[in-house]
């Protein structure tokens, strides 16, 4: 897992992992704090985004929250 830089150090996650077709996010709380995000959900131009953004180290959780939103292949 990589650390997720938070540059404007309010984002609730805290590292995330990127593969082929797929990024899995940690988030520091809730219930569920891993979400698995892939091609086929949400899809692969938000998947790219996200990963884009990870790397970034900014607009990650604002993304999700308000783009993504329960679009998710699996949490746990």
């Amino acid at each position: 897992m990589t650390p997720y830089r938070n540059l404007s150090g309010n984002s609730n996650i805290v590292s995330y992992e990127s593969a082929d077709d797929s990024i899995h996010v940690v988030f520091k709380s809730g219930t569920h704090r891993n979400y698995l995000y892939n091609h086929i959900r949400p899809g692969k131009a938000v998947v790219d985004k996200m990963k884009a953004l990870a790397v970034e180290g900014h607009g990650l959780n604002s993304y999700i929250s308000t783009t993504v939103k329960s679009n998710f292949a699996k949490k746990w």
